[in-house]
């Protein structure tokens, strides 16, 4: 055994060095040659934000699509894992924003140029975090081929892609109803506003009714007061006889020299809410401004850019938005008009890059006119050419696509990719090209010309990803090669935002959906279940897990800037495990991380994570390398089999049988997307069939004199020892290229684990005998060892076995396997032979595949201990039948309980009463002693 084998895994000795190998021996990259007639594999890589920086989501994402890329390369795939990064406009502007003030200077002192400069200068400094903490998590992409959505080949692939919707009228320019974001100063998607229901008001109010329409008034209900400065009417249900008779009457505005008119809408107002009347503004509510276009209203816009009342506010212009939401209050109610208010449960539109509220305006700005595109990619679904994994997402991505509204493009940052519009000052034409300058009007020829200040939404750009990577819009043979992609693993929640719009980009300009399957992954949440965020304090980054980290280090990222007594105790709170977990999180590796994030099922909607769950991979770990360490001093002068090795033991037999069927498994579960099912598999197959059974029932094997039985174990062992670490090398690289190297094998070998063959259910024996016979007699070891662990015997005790049964071929069976019997039971004596009439005084009788098995306890087992310990036995179970008996007697539980809560109880029931039937008979024996 090599001198630098320790004792125990230490992954910090060789995640660099073996990541540093797969990168120098180009592992990784993907073949152009145009001889290499392989199938491809292409998985693009969702594009972390160039600002990004780890969190467990990205662990999750991450370690999903390296499995599912492996797993291709192992399997005989042309395979590309295309990375990249995306220029995340209005995240990167914050940043350098925040940047330059913290010197005193905002983008405005530097120039649009000049701004730009230092965002350049940002990303060469910065921007290639995310790239290298997604490395430490083993990732195995082709670097060489990796993208920035600003790269110039990528940038024309934009604006060409703009040119030609706008050509064929699938974009447009146009005055709409927007959402704003005052603090990031630009316009937002629908996708990008997060509703969140929060608590509120509903704030009444009167309108004075003009006096030539006879005076009076009419109350209206509002969460945003402040918006009335806008108001253009005052709508009402026409069904609704309290408001009949003010039909067509006329309001008069009690701060500015205004009259508004009552109209009657049904789509609007709904009569059972607030007072059935309601006040419309059509430039800053959605709903209002389609009732504005069926009425006519005037839109009247009273925010600024800023989210301050401007000139048409009269007296309150120039204060904040909520400062006059206060302001309009008070002055209603020294007016007299106030009416009341109450506590009321709404929806508030939050942007999802600052978390400021967001303001519904009114813009000129640029949209995709969306239903054209949506359709194809709709009928794609429909039609099975791509599938969406879980199926459950199907429905909601129909909904969305068939509900689809047209998509506002343009925002007013300076970083991101300008949109290619030029104005003519001269003719007013509009000159649409793909061309980074433009020195004269397309139509006039005038040199009065000026370039749109906008920029395109990011994730306009993102959506060209699969296509733009490979050359479009040449017509490259890489483009031809590697589109459309095989699969896209991602998260659901940006089904919308960024999956249906590469959907509808890919379609369109290559004619064929841009994947075959959509594969939406879980969201991981803290262990209650709860969404991770920094308000929460629930964060956790995963190179703390991976490297280890002091809790005092880890609950400072997690809430920022909070004492650190509040930190822990919301961390606590989150993660109840980290109580019995001491100091901090020990050094756990990223194998352990990647296989504890496997080991979930990938199509839950949520995913809580278990920071026990972690530790326990980081002790499989432990385990597949103390395994191998051990085995190895018995493989010297072997060399790995190519072919599944013969074998005439029943124990060889059978764990070639379970080697098959577990890696059978694991295969079925990668392509089915259900990784838990693959780990699940392995992990049962590695821990409890290799370890647990084959090499403790090896010892004997290799400690005896029969050469002809080493020789063959030794064989197997090493044969399924490379098998196992190939199935897993997908799910744990790094220990399983450290121990694939450290077996004996032939010269020639691949250079990486990466690139042998990932073994499936041909890698094993098909042989329902060795499975039925070791079942028999793993049931009796089983049932012998269970009698020793309830009466606490000592592990190194020795005991008298008889195991009886009337048929000479099982137990000609016992007989052959006797070694093994004896070696795990530990015996003193065995005895195999015909059933008896009676038990013999002091032996525990148990029953296996209809085996009698006894353990003589006589001598070995301390009496006294027997019967209280089994009086004691019987004490809990008569308790618990007691509770459950008086639960299932409860009138009011068996009539409202759910019925699976009362067959589950009533099956509880009928196991205890079982239990304790075996206890009168445990009771007896130990009397016996």
């Amino acid at each position: 055994m090599a001198d630098d084998f320790k004792k125990g895994f230490e992954p910090a000795d060789i995640e660099t060095r073996w990541y540093q190998h797969w990168k120098d021996h180009g592992v990784f990259a993907a073949s152009d040659a145009p001889d290499d007639d392989r199938p491809t594999y292409v998985l693009p890589m969702p594009l972390p934000n160039v600002t990004g920086s780890l969190h467990m989501g990205h662990a999750m994402m991450c370690t999903l699509e390296d499995v599912l890329t492996r797993a291709h390369r192992m399997s005989g795939y042309n395979t590309l894992y295309q990375p990249g990064t995306d220029h995340a406009g209005i995240a990167t502007q914050v940043v350098v924003e925040r940047q330059l003030a913290r010197e005193n200077i905002s983008r405005h002192d530097l120039g649009r140029d000049g701004f730009l400069e230092r965002v350049w200068e940002w990303k060469k400094e910065c921007g290639g975090r995310i790239v290298s903490q997604q490395q430490v998590l083993g990732l195995s992409a082709d670097w060489e081929r990796a993208h920035f959505t600003m790269d110039a080949n990528y940038s024309r692939a934009v604006r060409e892609s703009f040119v030609r919707l706008y050509d064929e009228g699938l974009i447009y320019r146009a005055k709409r109803l927007i959402y704003w974001d005052c603090a990031a100063q630009t316009v937002l998607s629908n996708l990008e506003v997060n509703n969140e229901e929060e608590n509120g008001e509903l704030y009444e109010f009167a309108y004075p009714i003009a006096e030539a329409d006879g005076g009076g008034e009419i109350v209206v209900a509002t969460t945003r007061p402040e918006t009335m400065l806008g108001d253009a009417a005052v709508a009402v249900h026409p069904d609704d006889d309290r408001y009949k008779h003010l039909h067509g009457k006329t309001l008069q505005h009690p701060f500015v020299d205004r009259e508004i008119p009552i109209i009657t809408d049904a789509i609007l107002v709904d009569p059972e809410f607030g007072t059935g009347a309601v006040k419309v503004t059509p430039a800053h509510d959605f709903n209002d401004f389609e009732t504005g276009k069926r009425h006519n209203l005037e839109r009247i816009e009273m925010l600024d850019r800023h989210g301050k009342v401007n000139e048409i506010g009269g007296e309150f212009a120039g204060q904040d938005r909520f400062e006059a939401r206060k302001a309009v209050k008070r002055a209603l109610e020294e007016k007299g008009l106030a009416r009341g208010k109450k506590n009321h449960r709404l929806m508030i539109p939050r942007s999802d890059r600052t978390g400021t509220v967001v303001e519904p305006m009114m813009s000129e700005q640029w949209f995709v006119k969306t239903k054209p595109l949506a359709e194809p990619a709709l009928e794609a679904v429909r039609k099975g050419e791509t599938v969406i994994i879980p199926a459950e997402w199907t429905k909601t991505y129909e909904h969305w696509m068939t509900n689809i509204l047209d998509w506002c493009i343009s925002r007013q940052l300076w970083w991101g990719h300008r949109i290619p519009a030029w104005y003519c000052r001269s003719c007013e034409h509009i000159t649409v090209v793909n061309d980074e300058t433009v020195d004269a009007c397309a139509k006039c020829g005038s040199s009065e010309i000026a370039q749109d200040e906008d920029v395109l939404d990011t994730w306009f750009s993102s959506a060209l990803w699969p296509m733009a990577t490979q050359g479009w819009p040449e017509q490259t043979e890489q483009l031809a090669r590697f589109y459309p992609a095989s699969d896209l693993e991602t998260g659901y929640d940006i089904l919308f935002f960024w999956v249906a719009r590469m959907m509808m980009m890919g379609i369109h300009f290559m004619g064929e959906p841009p994947f075959k399957r959509i594969l939406l992954h879980a969201l991981v949440v803290d262990e209650t279940g709860k969404k991770m965020s920094k308000v929460k304090g629930n964060v956790i980054d995963p190179l703390d897990i991976i490297h280890g980290a002091k809790f005092d280090d880890v609950v400072q990222k997690a809430l920022p800037g909070a004492p650190q007594d509040e930190a822990f105790a919301k961390f606590k709170k989150a993660y109840p495990s980290v109580a019995k977990m001491g100091e901090g999180f020990e050094a756990n590796g990223t194998d352990a991380l990647r296989w504890a994030l496997c080991s979930y099922s990938p199509q839950s909607k949520r995913i809580p994570l278990s920071l026990k769950k972690i530790e326990g991979s980081r002790h499989f770990c432990n385990k597949i390398w103390n395994a191998t360490r051990y085995a190895l001093p018995y493989l010297e002068g072997v060399e790995v089999p190519a072919e599944v090795p013969e074998a005439t033991s029943l124990l060889n037999r059978w764990i070639l049988v379970r080697l098959g069927a577990a890696c059978g498994a694991a295969k079925v579960g990668i392509d089915a997307f259900r990784f838990d099912d693959s780990c699940s598999a392995l992990y049962r197959f590695f821990w409890g069939e290799l370890c647990d059974w084959y090499l403790e029932l090896s010892k004997p094997v290799f400690a005896g004199d029969d050469e002809t039985a080493k020789a063959e174990t030794r064989q197997v062992l090493l044969y399924a020892l490379d098998t196992a670490l190939r199935a897993m090398h997908p799910f744990i690289p790094f220990i399983t290229e450290e121990l694939w190297h450290r077996l004996p094998r032939a010269d020639g070998a691949p250079v990486s684990v990466a690139l042998t063959d990932l073994p499936g259910a041909e890698a094993g024996r098909q042989d329902a005998e060795a499975s039925e016979q070791m079942d028999l007699v793993q049931a009796v070891i089983t049932a012998a060892r269970t009698v020793r662990s309830e009466r606490n015997m000592h592990p190194a005790s020795k005991v008298e076995l008889a195991l009886r049964h009337a048929d000479d071929a099982v137990r000609g069976l016992l007989e052959r396997e006797r070694q093994s019997i004896e070696t795990l039971v530990k015996t003193e004596t065995l005895a195999i032979e015909p059933p008896a009439s009676e038990r013999p005084k002091g032996a525990a009788l148990s029953v296996a595949s209809g085996i009698e098995v006894l353990i003589t306890l006589r001598g070995v087992v301390d009496a006294e201990k027997e019967r209280a310990r089994v009086e004691r036995e019987i004490t809990k179970t008569e308790k618990d039948i007691a509770v459950i008996e008086k639960k299932l007697s409860n009138k009011k539980f068996a009539e409202r309980a759910p019925a699976e809560v009362v067959a589950e109880a009533k099956s509880d029931l009928e196991q205890l009463k079982a239990r304790r039937a075996l206890l009168d008979e445990a009771a007896a024996l130990a009397a016996e002693l």
